[in-house]
């Protein structure tokens, strides 16, 4: 094998860790919990006006905020963050050194510059044209111009991730196929791609459209075509999500997939799959044809769900396999009670993982159903789902990945680890109200983009149902719930980057944050080699008749509104 390149060994994983691939991953890291922090501040002056009993802002700052927080928290924190797991998963899991470093710094000062000129276009009052953009809402050129260079950045990030595989293909870095993190990194790198060019089809031409050089822009081509890329952008966060689910587990518990053939072929429907879940937004334009309609609500999602449950088993199939193995055979839950629930990249891993499933995807499913998205679609059910997929699914795995990342990557010991232990919680709850009362809400009919649900000084009113109100207050309270733990995040892991305790060998052997101090099961191809697995079976079988019974209660609902057609 072949290592002529400055590197470290990290003492706990025993990886190679290449010098300029660390300080990439740290950069990106870093800008990504920024965005994070401004993000999650400016969701919580949203929630607090959309709270009727306080309703903080007037309207033009709210959809000022409510735009900045779209791209802060949905475009900026994550890609950012991704960016770092691609370097990750290539670079250090396969021992090698990272291709092009210069092209790999070119790509993070665009994303910084160009993310950094939007969020000014936005706070300039300029901008206020919230996460889809649709035209005619005219956005000031340096808002488009903004995106399209964080776009070119973060797509010559996923270059440079393709050419260290390559690197490491051809100095023998690893041994047999790569990793199956790294394989989930891959696909998360292939819908990036994907996404990154329906956004230049769209934001080209809209850029030029706001300088004045082109007379119109057809909004229903823009929806289409936006759509590519905004839907597709969180199928990024999906495949990332669970890669790092996979991680986690490995690292802290020592968890091999239940197999690794299966787990491959679900990543697979996802490049094939997961890219067409887009079309639920556009389902009542009447550019799209019923043809297409029928094969995506009544196919293709279908498919991309199916490898999303495959996922949802083999995790914490892999884990329980995992914690028997470790003498944790008890019952049938004796391995879920005894797991490592003080470490905060563990429980945020594992709350992840319930949280997207039971939340996210029983109600992305919902969503996808065409006739019930008629229903609920321009509803704030739509924004409830997305929490649950991108706040309590993706965020929180990203948190907890960040808890391996601090002591690993940077370093540095955690400071507050009583706050560590328990943000996780917080923070999930936080989400998981927010998620449950803006989909209660949506179901009532409350309107999604809307400044003011009492429709105050409106020449047509509208009364909604105590009910909604009721849980648009709750949907208040819980994101004060969330940015505290959100908050919680930020002061531990900014204060541990900059105050925490240097970790050196010796502080590693005696406090390990790796399972058995070390990382054989993130880079073995080596299965869990049983389906002994009651206490995920069990959990399974909860899932199944919780989604059954959510589903056909919608069709319930849905079957009320029939007299009136």
């Amino acid at each position: 094998m072949a290592y002529g390149f400055a590197h470290r060994v990290c003492p706990e994983t025993g990886l190679k860790v290449c010098s300029q691939a660390e300080k990439l991953i740290k950069a990106n890291a870093v800008a990504a919990i920024v965005f994070l922090a401004v993000g999650g501040l400016f969701g919580l002056l949203v929630a607090l006006t959309r709270w009727p009993a306080v309703h903080i802002l007037p309207a033009d700052l709210f959809y000022l905020v409510l735009t900045a927080h779209g791209a802060d928290i949905l475009i900026f924190w994550v890609i950012f963050f991704e960016i770092a797991i691609l370097y990750f998963a290539s670079a250090i899991l396969l021992n090698c050194r990272l291709a092009t470093p210069r092209f790999a710094w070119l790509s993070f000062w665009l994303m910084l510059v160009g993310s950094v000129m939007a969020n000014v276009a936005v706070l300039q009052g300029e901008s206020s044209v919230m996460f889809t953009s649709y035209v005619p809402m005219k956005a000031a050129p340096h808002f488009y111009l903004g995106l399209i260079l964080f776009a070119v950045g973060a797509l010559i990030g996923v270059f440079v991730f393709f050419g260290t595989l390559v690197v490491a293909k051809q100095e023998k870095t690893y041994e047999g196929s790569v990793p199956l993190v790294t394989f989930g990194a891959v696909v998360a790198a292939v819908i990036a791609v994907y996404t990154i060019a329906s956004g230049a089809i769209i934001l080209i031409p809209t850029f030029l459209w706001s300088l004045g050089l082109i007379a119109e822009i057809d909004t229903l081509t823009y929806r289409v075509v936006w759509w590519g890329m905004g839907h597709s952008s969180q199928q990024i966060n999906v495949a990332a999500h669970v890669s790092v689910w996979y991680a986690i587990a490995a690292l802290t518990v020592g968890a091999k997939p239940l197999s690794e053939k299966v787990s491959r072929t679900a990543f697979l429907l996802y490049t094939c799959f997961l890219l067409i879940a887009s079309a639920h937004h556009i389902l009542t334009d009447p550019g799209i044809s019923s043809n297409w309609k029928v094969f995506n609500t009544s196919y293709a999602i279908y498919l991309a769900v199916v490898a999303s449950m495959i996922h949802g088993m083999s995790v914490p199939g892999a884990v329980e396999a995992a914690q028997r193995r470790n003498g944790f055979t008890q019952g049938m839950f004796g391995w879920l009670r005894r797991a490592p629930w003080g470490n905060p990249a563990f429980s945020g891993m594992f709350l992840s993982l319930v949280l997207f499933g039971f939340v996210g995807g029983i109600s992305g499913v919902v969503l996808g159903a065409e006739q019930l998205n008629l229903l609920m679609h321009n509803t704030i059910y739509v924004p409830g789902h997305f929490h649950a997929t991108v706040a309590a699914g993706t965020t929180l795995a990203f948190m907890a990945m960040t808890y391996l990342i601090v002591p690993l990557v940077f370093q540095r010991e955690l400071i507050l680890k009583s706050w560590a232990r328990w943000q996780p919680f917080m923070f999930g709850l936080g989400a998981f109200g927010i998620s449950m009362f803006m989909m209660g809400a949506g179901t009532l009919g409350v309107a999604r983009r809307h400044w003011d649900m009492t429709f105050t000084d409106a020449v047509l009113t509208f009364d909604y149902p105590p009910a909604a109100f009721l849980m648009m207050g709750l949907n208040g309270i819980f994101g004060v719930i969330a940015t505290l733990g959100g908050i919680m995040f930020v002061v531990v892991i900014v204060g541990s980057v900059l105050f925490g305790k240097k970790r050196g060998a010796e502080e590693a052997r005696l406090s390990p944050v790796v399972f058995q101090g070390r990382a054989t099961a993130i880079v073995s191809h080596d299965g869990a080699h049983t389906l002994h697995v009651p206490g995920t079976i069990t959990l399974v079988t909860i899932f199944f008749i919780s989604f059954v019974l959510y589903y056909f209660v919608n069709w319930k609902f849905l079957s009320e509104v029939w007299p009136l057609s």
